[in-house]
């Protein structure tokens, strides 16, 4: 029987669910698929005795300089198969893997399938000009790529985005603290598409549920702390699993305010143990997340129990599929059959397909092979450790230390000592095939003596920027992590990154500014101004307002001219000598057109502009040095 296992916002049909009566007739669906769920758990509807597993690969697509680009819906209906899907964003995709029963060569089988579809993508992308990139964040997405016409045309998204906002009240806020700082707010659910996943399910019994489920838990941070790979966002080096802040905060629907209160996000690890059954899961999300979307149900599900039918409780999967845990409880019927499942949503894509096979393999070994010990966790560990586990995971990746059974591990001995050997014998215990054990736990191995997507990706930003001016460190990243995912080896063998340039720049503003702003206000002393011109060697210094638009321009001129002045008059401003009346350019300009202005009004530098606000600088130098060419 072939079975999908996937969770979808649903047809075009879904929208937001604000009208009343709608709202109202969805509501009771949504109850009544409780109730129905109840129902087969009770008369033993639901299959067990069986265990098969399934994959979702979302990926992303660039143009020719390496840049999010906007044709996922060009090339997802030049490959016409039904195993692909939109996502959120026009520059990403995904493939619905069939799931296939967990034994003998099953993990061969699913790498097979993985990598003839993305063939396929690679083939139907490049007729488009553009490349497939497997990686937890784009290295490339900037800020231009995270508004609103780069979001996917599809009107369930938009919806999603209008309640979203709606539920926030406010412009989103993303505020991420790791080596750097990353502080940025946003008017769109958009910066969600940066999170690119390798999406995994393991099908459960249903009276083993909820144990499985607190295992799954229990043993995130370990495996999370072994595959991260997303380091970076918009330049900035934050977190070795920087998704899971970023996914959080994107979608976060809670207000600020001055009240103490404990409101619960939509994207999380979740704030205890679960208990009872996978109703009590689906009850607590409903209970605890605000439904967003809805669409019209045609029949109650507890109709079609009655008539001998497996109801696909389409109210319940919707609003599952509205609320983003890290762990999340999934039901599925197909062909007559009811199965439950728990999907793994925090591997990252990437770095390489056998990565991403062998952090499948290890998460599924390490569930099947969960000691007696295990079955009752809340009775022998704290909740808390294992979400602090979890946290440091994707804080530090493999450099956290963690908690497990009482003692203090650090993320490589833990792996080495307690998990990888059990992940062997639930792979032995399934009677997978010992050729396919011993190969993926093998790159598990090797990873935990070498490096990680996230360390190689670290280090070869830090080396890149020695050399080369940030965007085009952003591209030459890309670029190196492409031609290493070609090669077809894991993480831990792939090189040193190139930090050669050896092509042609991107032909935007944004692959040469510099966002590293030193700014002044017009009512700042002149005198500090040019002091700190001189301190700094800055040779243009642009003035703004409170909101940061860009009102006027210092220039090295003026240190020359104003000297005295400032002398004579200790209280002249900026705004005194500053130049009103400046050429600024944007972001997405041709660096052509860009280079003729320059040449033609013999200026110095561009203040770079978006939506009025200041967001960068391109000077003359930047182009001269660049050895950028018309």
């Amino acid at each position: 029987m072939l079975l999908r296992f996937t969770i979808h916002l649903g047809e075009q049909a879904v929208h937001s669910a604000k009208d009343n009566l709608e709202r109202a007739l969805f509501i009771d669906a949504l109850l009544d698929d409780i109730t129905a769920l109840e129902r087969m758990l009770k008369e033993g509807r639901i299959e067990s005795g069986i265990t098969r597993i399934g994959a979702e690969q979302e990926f992303c697509l660039v143009d020719e300089h390496w840049s999010p680009s906007k044709k996922a819906d060009q090339v997802l209906e030049s490959v016409g198969d039904k195993h692909f899907t939109n996502e959120l964003a026009k520059y990403n995709l995904e493939i619905n893997l069939d799931p296939l029963e967990l034994k003998g060569a099953s993990f061969s089988e699913m790498e097979d399938s993985l990598r003839f579809h993305l063939k396929q993508a690679d083939k139907h992308a490049a007729k488009a000009g553009d490349k497939v990139v497997l990686t937890g964040i784009l290295p490339t997405i900037n800020k231009r790529s995270v508004e609103l016409d780069y979001m996917a045309e599809r009107p369930r998204y938009f919806a999603l985005n209008d309640r979203l906002k709606e539920l926030r009240g406010e412009d989103f806020e993303l505020h991420i603290r790791g080596v750097n700082e990353l502080h940025v707010r946003h008017d769109s659910v958009l910066f969600e598409a940066c999170n690119t996943s390798f999406q995994t399910h393991l099908q459960i019994d249903p009276d083993d549920f909820i144990s499985s489920y607190n295992w799954s838990q229990a043993i995130s941070g370990p495996i999370l702390a072994i595959a991260a790979n997303s380091p970076l966002l918009l330049g900035r080096e934050l977190w070795s699993e920087t998704r899971i802040a970023l996914f959080q905060q994107s979608i976060d629907t809670r207000h600020s305010s001055n009240a103490l209160t404990d409101q619960r996000p939509r994207v999380g690890f979740g704030d205890d143990w679960e208990y009872g059954s996978i109703a009590e899961i689906f009850k607590k999300s409903i209970a605890d997340s605000p439904i967003i979307l809805s669409k019209p149900i045609e029949k109650l599900s507890t109709q079609i129990l009655d008539e001998g039918g497996a109801p696909k409780l389409p109210a319940l999967n919707l609003h599952n599929g509205t609320v983003y845990r890290w762990n999340r409880a999934c039901y599925g019927a197909v062909g007559g059959v009811s199965h439950v499942r728990i999907e793994n949503r925090y591997l990252p894509s990437g770095p390489s397909i056998i990565d991403e096979m062998a952090n499948f393999a290890l998460w599924v070994g390490i569930m099947k092979g969960r000691p007696a010990k295990y079955n009752d966790l809340p009775s022998i560990m704290k909740f808390d450790e294992a979400k602090a586990n979890f946290i440091k995971a994707a804080r530090y990746g493999k450099e956290s230390v963690m908690c497990w059974d009482g003692k203090q591990y650090g993320a490589k001995e833990l792996m080495r000592e307690v998990f990888l050997p059990m992940a062997h014998e639930g792979l032995k215990q399934c009677k997978i095939d010992d050729a396919d054990r011993e190969r993926l736990l093998g790159v598990i191995e090797k990873r935990i003596e070498g490096n990680t997507g996230a360390q190689w990706m670290t280090a070869s930003f830090r080396a890149l920027k020695d050399k080369h001016r940030p965007a085009r460190c952003l591209q030459l990243l890309t670029e190196n992590i492409y031609l290493n995912q070609q090669s077809d080896l894991p993480v831990s063998d792939w090189k040193p990154c190139d930090i050669t340039d050896h092509h042609d720049l991107g032909r935007h503003v944004r692959d040469l500014m510099s966002t590293h702003l030193f700014t002044v206000r017009e009512n700042d002393l002149a005198r500090l101004a040019l002091q700190v011109m001189e301190w700094r060697n800055i040779h243009h210094l642009p003035v703004v307002n409170q909101k940061n638009e860009m009102i006027g321009l210092l220039t090295w001129t003026h240190i020359q001219k104003s000297k005295d002045l400032c002398k004579a008059e200790p209280l002249t401003t900026v705004a005194d000598i500053m130049v009103k009346n400046v050429h600024s350019t944007y972001p997405d300009a041709d660096l052509k057109e860009v280079t003729e202005v320059v040449r033609n009004y013999d200026i110095g530098c561009l203040p770079v502009t978006s939506k009025g606000k200041l967001v960068g600088i391109l000077t003359l130098n930047d182009l001269l040095n660049s050895g950028w060419k018309p």
